[in-house]
């Protein structure tokens, strides 16, 4: 277990996993650096939202399989890995993923989100009406296709 803000490496959860399961700490080293795998983002205890709680220990029955057959040849279930690295490293809980989430400090940017109405060269609504009003205009004498190729490489946006 860790003290104070101290955070374990997965190497040690693996020796727990020899000692507890039987074999020798490689055997696990793979699942438990993929329970710590977001420490590559953000190195504080908050990382393990991603990945510490009762959903990510079936995330990590689909990733390596119910079971693992250690060295000393005994199948272990990936769950009882991933309770167990997940309880040393949670104060001897399996919390939910709501656990987590209910903590997350709320700012503006997570909110009110839009939806862009135009991006690239994606076409806006029907490219004949545009290319109708083009025309009607006396803007354009280019075909449908034609006024779609060039209008493509201009890279318009929509109004």
């Amino acid at each position: 277990m860790t003290r104070g803000f101290e955070m374990a490496h997965p190497l040690h959860h693996a020796e727990s996993s020899a000692r507890k399961f039987g074999g020798v700490p490689s055997d696990y080293q793979s699942v438990h650096d993929w329970f710590d795998a977001s420490k590559e983002h953000l190195a504080l205890f908050t990382h393990r939202a991603m990945r510490h709680h009762a959903q990510g220990l079936f995330e990590a029955e689909r990733v390596f399989g119910l079971t693992l057959t250690n060295s000393a040849g005994r199948d272990i279930p990936v769950r009882w890995i991933g309770e167990q690295h997940i309880r040393e490293d949670c104060q001897g809980r399996i919390p939910s993923m709501a656990d987590w989430l209910r903590r997350i400090q709320p700012e503006p940017w997570m909110a009110n989100g839009h939806i862009d109405r135009h991006s690239g060269d994606e076409p806006c609504g029907d490219p004949r009406a545009a290319w109708a009003s083009e025309v009607a205009a006396g803007r354009t004498v280019l075909g449908l296709k034609d006024w779609m190729a060039a209008r493509a490489t201009q890279a318009t946006q929509c109004a």
